[in-house]
């Protein structure tokens, strides 16, 4: 027996190895990671560790004793596959064997082709990112960052704490819109404005100049901003090119079925945020749901599932019901999310104000899909049973 294959060794990983021990499956388990890092939690990343300092053997996930006799392949990730011979070649030349196999390779950050120098330009990931960024996090250094989204706008609170000069350039109407909408993402605009962050929405980078190293960014409009460092936070990439030549549809990270089996497939699963999903809470297509509890949800569905196939027992295919959530710290400001905002044809804002501390609620055909709150987590939880309900 070749035993299971995990290629990622994030959240998900070790959440399908955990769930296959708990399950009874006894056999060989291999995780392979790209870093040389145990699994660690990455949303400080952007934030408290961003600030304070990164330390990774503080940011580990606690691992289940269950899980000790696991075996860690780390800093050599998978470069090539072959599903039909089960076997996954990595980095340093080493080729595993495996019965079944365990997707968990995650996103990586998206890069934009701009011409003009590339040092100075960092995106933010991994701990080495962000000992990176953090060296450069100077007081009076000037830092521009390309995107309004969470990370962006993490970032842009992190770098004003420290008394860095902060331009944020988006082509979006406002900051966070997408699950946040215009009214709460304007409120957030106000607030970060009000912290000394400059927005210049609307706009595109279409030169970085300086000789070896970034000085400066031209936009599309010809205002040229000085920058010492820049923060690419333009959105994210699949990790699946491993797996080109198997035949799967690599388009938007997997495909996958109720059980996290790769469609097309009778033995891989995918986990996390490379998962593309239906969800019976939410009706729509399949969706890759980058939120931070999903590696966990589907993490422990894709174990079950392993187990019971490598056992020969019959794979639940109760439909997966799990309820995204997520959460974001900005200054002193807390921002939390049940359910599928982003998929709202109608939001409507049922306590206090976008510039003050508020709840909206978030609407489609079907009736109520998501809810936010700014400064208002603890009257968040009665929303999450009443999402769960659409079950």
């Amino acid at each position: 027996m070749a035993g299971v294959v995990i290629i990622g060794a994030g959240l998900g990983g070790l959440r399908v190895a955990e769930t296959l021990r708990a399950s009874g499956y006894a056999g060989e388990v291999t995780i392979v990671g790209d870093e040389i890092h145990l699994p660690y939690n990455r949303p400080p990343l952007s934030k408290e560790a961003l600030a304070g300092g990164v330390e990774v053997a503080d940011l580990e996930f606690r691992r289940k004793a269950h899980v000790d006799d696991v075996t860690w392949k780390l800093g050599s990730p998978a470069v090539t596959s072959s599903i039909k011979e089960g076997t996954v070649t990595l980095a340093d030349g080493t080729v595993l064997h495996f019965d079944a196999l365990a997707v968990a390779a995650g996103i990586r950050p998206r890069r934009l082709p701009i011409p003009g120098p590339q040092a100075g330009r960092v995106v933010l990931r991994t701990a080495e990112d962000a000992r990176e960024l953090r060296a450069a996090l100077v007081p009076g250094a000037k830092v521009l960052i390309m995107g309004a989204g969470f990370i962006g706008c993490e970032v842009a609170a992190t770098a004003r704490k420290v008394d860095c000069e902060v331009n944020i350039v988006a082509l979006d109407a406002e900051p966070m819109i997408r699950p946040l909408g215009a009214e709460l993402g304007a409120g957030m605009r106000r607030r970060h404005e009000a912290n000394g962050v400059n927005f210049h929405l609307g706009r595109t980078i279409t030169a970085f100049n300086g000789t070896d190293h970034v000085e400066s960014a031209t936009l599309d409009d010809g205002t040229v901003l000085a920058c010492d460092i820049v923060v690419e936070a333009v959105g994210s990439m699949a990790n699946v090119e491993w797996l080109d030549g198997n035949g799967l549809d690599l388009s938007d990270g997997l495909s996958v079925d109720d059980a996290m089996i790769v469609e097309g497939t009778t033995n891989v699963v995918a986990v996390g945020d490379i998962a593309r999903h239906h969800n019976v809470l939410f009706s729509g297509p399949k969706r890759r749901i980058e939120h931070w509890n999903m590696p966990t949800e589907t993490g422990k569905r894709a174990g079950q599932t392993l187990a019971a196939l490598l056992a020969g027992e019959e794979v639940s295919q109760a439909p997966f019901s799990a309820m995204p959530s997520f959460w974001s710290d900005q200054y002193s400001h807390k921002i939390q999310s049940f359910g599928m905002p982003g998929n709202a044809t109608r939001i409507e804002i049922v306590s206090g104000t976008p510039d003050e501390a508020c709840i909206a609620e978030y609407f489609d055909d079907s009736g109520l899909v998501g809810v936010i709150g700014i400064d208002k987590t603890s009257e968040l939880a009665p929303y999450r049973k009443l999402l769960m309900e659409r079950g």
